[in-house]
């Protein structure tokens, strides 16, 4: 396989596994709705929105990384807000061929101007689906519980994506700093979630070390890990995830971007690739990280020195490690397999 563009991988057809609805919006939307809504940007003309809030540039550090979600988050605080941010998502994934999506977001975050958790995850819901609908993109939504939140309230959280699993919502992640919280803290959410047949995804070994993933899959009976870039440090729970089969959620650019890894060529997914690990590609956050997940698969391409095979293994990756009902991901796998 020679030189690839970008329109050879936006041609592909792919499964987004970890894309976080508040950290993917349009700038365009971004803008709209802090105008309307009389909320005041560091500048309403793009590029210099884009330049003073860095996005899609390297951070200090994963907290400063964070920082910008106060933002995104400030302009969607209403029903309609999130709707509009939920649908546009899905319409973009569509236009570069994103077959299955799972939107992540904490929905407290979305409640401080008095929204209930319910209209928070029904607009996000609904914006998603009828997307989907109309565009043909299988969707879903995953509730982050945080790390810095009392267990208390993560357990609302929990409680939520349980009320909502046959209505639109796949799992429960964890997310928000790592350092000096483990998520071993939060253990009852996830076993609340667990004991009523949801799935979990846990954002681990990102900035913290493989202690931290291993906590994840332990404390808290994750199915998949979000990052994971630590992962190598410890060759037993490496191969323990290769045995269990339990996927990574790989997301380059923004592992980059908030100083997980120094150079992507140097990123540990070759290694992963290499020793069988499951890895899956993602965006993360198109907006902060300036992505869109056919560029982190041409990203893909040309660091980790992808072979054609390894670029099909990832998509079919992807696909395969859905949190889809069985059926429903054979259906999905069946034509991505017709596309070869």
């Amino acid at each position: 396989m020679g030189k690839l563009d970008l329109a050879f991988f936006k041609d592909l057809p792919k499964a987004d596994l970890h894309c976080h609805l508040d950290g993917s919006l349009r700038l365009s939307t971004l803008i709209d709705l802090a105008k309307e809504q009389n909320i005041s940007l560091p500048s309403n003309d793009p590029d210099t929105l884009k330049k003073l809030l860095g996005f899609g540039q390297i951070h200090a550090c994963l907290e400063d990384y964070l920082k910008l979600f106060d933002i995104t988050c400030s302009v969607m605080q209403t029903e309609a807000a999130i709707y509009r941010v939920a649908y546009e998502l899905v319409v973009d994934a569509a236009k570069e061929n994103i077959w299955h999506i799972e939107i992540r977001f904490c929905p407290t975050f979305l409640t401080k101007k008095g929204l209930k958790l319910e209209q928070v995850i029904e607009a996000a819901i609904k914006g998603a689906k009828d997307a989907g609908e109309q565009h043909q993109v299988s969707t879903g939504i995953i509730l982050c519980a945080m790390r810095m939140f009392d267990p208390k309230d993560n357990l609302e959280i929990a409680k939520a994506a349980v009320l909502y699993k046959d209505r639109g919502v796949l799992a429960l992640d964890l997310a928000g700093p790592e350092l000096s919280y483990p998520s071993s803290k939060h253990a009852a959410s996830f076993f609340h979630v667990i004991s009523n047949y949801v799935n979990v995804t846990i954002h681990a070994g990102e900035s913290d070390n493989h202690e931290s993933i291993a906590q994840a899959i332990h404390y808290c009976h994750a199915h998949r890990i979000g990052h994971g870039t630590r992962l190598f440090e410890n060759p037993e729970l490496l191969n323990y995830m290769i045995n269990q089969q339990i996927p990574l959620e790989v997301c380059l650019s923004s592992n980059l971007q908030t100083r997980v890894v120094d150079n992507l060529s140097k990123h540990p997914a070759r290694l992963y690739l290499d020793a069988g690990i499951r890895v899956t590609l993602n965006t993360d956050n198109r907006l902060m990280s300036d992505t869109t997940l056919s560029h982190e698969y041409e990203l893909a391409y040309n660091h980790l020195q992808l072979t054609p095979n390894e670029v099909k293994a990832l998509i079919f990756n992807g696909f395969r490690s859905a949190f889809l009902p069985h059926q429903k991901k054979n259906e999905l796998l069946e034509r991505v397999f017709s596309c070869w």
